[in-house]
């Protein structure tokens, strides 16, 4: 499973990582994306464009499947559960929610060495524990590049919190996932 964290920006930056992933991508993909809380399916419409992987907002109680792309709903904490996602109307943490530290330390639990988490742009830390965990339990932290990010405080805060080396730009991300996932690399085009 690889769990995505963004804010400030990370529209643009997820929609790069999405659009260069092969149709066959065989890994489950969730996604938290700072929003207002009133948000409507307009999201999920801008990312399924390009995307060869479906695009969906998980659904309380839902299961997990490969070669998909899920996004916290507005307003919801989304975790990972050993029997599939859940959602949680628990208080905000870091000032958000749906919040990525939530996801991130969910999914730690229940993957540990099988999770691969990416922290893109944004304008707080919200992601950076998370990450941790992850690492913490062996899974791998990656980080989109400051220097590419419209927000750099959360990778910055990520990396500060990991000293994960895998730091790129959200291009580069893409070609990483496919690496790890086994497809050559020629796939992403």
């Amino acid at each position: 499973m690889i769990v995505v964290g963004a804010s400030l920006g990370g529209m643009k930056a997820l929609r790069l990582i999405l659009q260069a992933l092969p149709a066959d991508f065989p890994e489950t993909i969730a996604v938290v994306l700072h929003r207002h809380r009133e948000s409507d399916d307009l999201l999920v419409n801008l990312l399924q464009h390009g995307s060869r992987l479906p695009v969906t907002e998980v659904v309380d109680k839902e299961a997990i499947c490969p070669g998909r792309v899920y996004l916290a709903p507005p307003d919801y904490h989304l975790l990972v559960e050993p029997a599939g996602f859940s959602l949680s109307t628990d208080d905000p943490v870091q000032f958000a929610r749906p919040s990525i530290d939530v996801l991130f330390e969910s999914a730690a639990d229940t993957y540990g060495r099988g999770l691969i988490a990416v922290v893109l742009t944004g304008a707080n830390n919200d992601g950076a524990l998370g990450a941790a965990r992850i690492q913490e339990k062996g899974g791998l932290v990656v980080v989109q590049d400051p220097a590419t990010a419209d927000g750099p405080a959360m990778p910055l805060a990520a990396i500060a919190a990991t000293g994960t080396r895998r730091i790129f730009p959200p291009e580069q991300i893409a070609a990483f996932l496919v690496e790890q996932a086994g497809l050559p690399a020629a796939r992403t085009s």
